[in-house]
């Protein structure tokens, strides 16, 4: 697939229809309004809707409630405050071992590897996963083009199987386990005072690692195409505070979404976009077609990292928004700080980036060069 093959081209289209049905049958709702009050009406759409449990975001109501009030003080503004410092050195250590003068690939060998690193790095899990987690991801990434539910749950199966022996072995030393982020997990107690079962540790470190893992690359490779083919904005970012970084990394990532969509099942009838849904229908929200809608942001080419922020729904909107938001944040400005400061991004002569396949966003190949600044 070419560059020229963008996805982006079609969800811009599709947004000219209230509502429209993909092949399987679910209900696609792609402008921004619409988005919104889809994903921030919990009661009338649900986020039950896989047959895997999703802790905390396949759950909703009072339970999903609780479930975030024990984990999102894991990504607590103190906490990313001590864990940078770690952060900038796997950032600083991986872009100083990149090849200068001569390219590589940002999302592949940069992105999926700096994801890895990172990732482990705030869980504590030892550098000798990182070769079966990157396999994992590349595995992970056909699965979802691929569209075969058999192929995706064995992929799944997988890396609960990692995560279970990791867990395990955190259980039996009990006091003696290592103090990182993991046995703190596997050690909360709930409002009951038990631990918890190992299917809800299982499946909150599958939504922190797993989604988090492909999503971190995926967002590499966008920022990386974007600064490699805007070297103005490399010079003003090189100096700017990390609240106008990630503000313009934020806005670069809105306009290239890579977070294409997350689903919804009616709990009642419901009228959508001019349309009456029964109960136990499924909506797909495409957060890539409502992040450009033109009524919300004129040109939705236009880098305008302040005048968009407050519509910019990257990492989602209402009870559901993106518990682990805090860390990409921190983790992709940590990154591009440490590429900006090494040397000027430039796309590789006679390589063409290669776009993702839906449902997948972003770059599957983004070819650039680092030379000296």
């Amino acid at each position: 697939m070419s560059f020229v093959d963008d996805p982006r081209q079609g969800y811009d289209r599709l947004r000219s229809q209230p509502l429209s049905q993909d092949e399987r049958g679910q209900w696609v709702v792609c402008r921004h309004a619409d988005v919104v009050g889809v994903a921030t009406s919990p009661g009338v759409y649900s986020s039950a809707v896989s047959r895997f449990l999703q802790v905390p975001n396949g759950l909703d109501g009072p339970t999903h409630a609780h479930a975030r009030a024990i984990l999102d003080p894991f990504f607590a503004p103190e906490r990313m405050a001590a864990l940078e410092p770690l952060l900038d050195g796997v950032a600083r250590a991986l872009v100083g071992g990149l090849p200068r003068g001569e390219a590589f690939d940002a999302v592949g060998e940069l992105g999926a590897r700096y994801a890895v690193r990172a990732q482990s790095a705030w869980l504590g899990w030892p550098a000798v996963l990182e070769e079966r987690l990157l396999t994992w991801m590349a595995d992970n990434h056909a699965a979802s083009r691929s569209g075969d539910l058999d192929q995706t749950a064995a992929v799944a199966e997988r890396f609960d199987a990692l995560i279970n022996g990791i867990i395990a072995p955190r259980r039996q030393a009990g006091d003696d386990a290592a103090a990182d982020v993991t046995t703190e997990l596997v050690r909360i107690r709930d409002a009951d005072g038990a631990l918890l079962p190992d299917d809800v540790l299982v499946s909150v470190l599958r939504n922190w690692t797993g989604g988090d893992l492909g999503s971190i690359a995926l967002c590499v490779g966008v920022v990386a195409h974007w600064l490699a083919t805007h070297p103005d904005l490399q010079v003003e970012l090189r100096d700017a505070p990390d609240a106008g970084l990630a503000a313009a990394i934020d806005e670069m990532l809105r306009i290239d979404d890579p977070f294409v969509s997350n689903r919804r099942v009616t709990t009642g009838t419901v009228e959508l976009a001019g349309v009456t849904l029964d109960g136990g229908e499924r909506v797909v929200i495409n957060w890539t077609a409502a992040n450009r809608d033109p009524l919300v942001f004129g040109d939705p080419n236009t880098f305008a990292p302040v005048r968009h922020a407050a519509k910019n729904i990257v990492y989602g909107i209402g009870p559901h928004v993106c518990p682990g938001r805090p860390l990409a944040t921190l983790e992709l400005v940590v990154l591009v700080r440490a590429l900006l400061t090494a040397g000027r991004l430039e796309l590789a002569p006679n390589r063409v980036p290669e776009r993702e396949e839906p449902p997948v966003g972003g770059f599957q190949l983004v070819p650039v060069i680092l030379n000296p600044s």
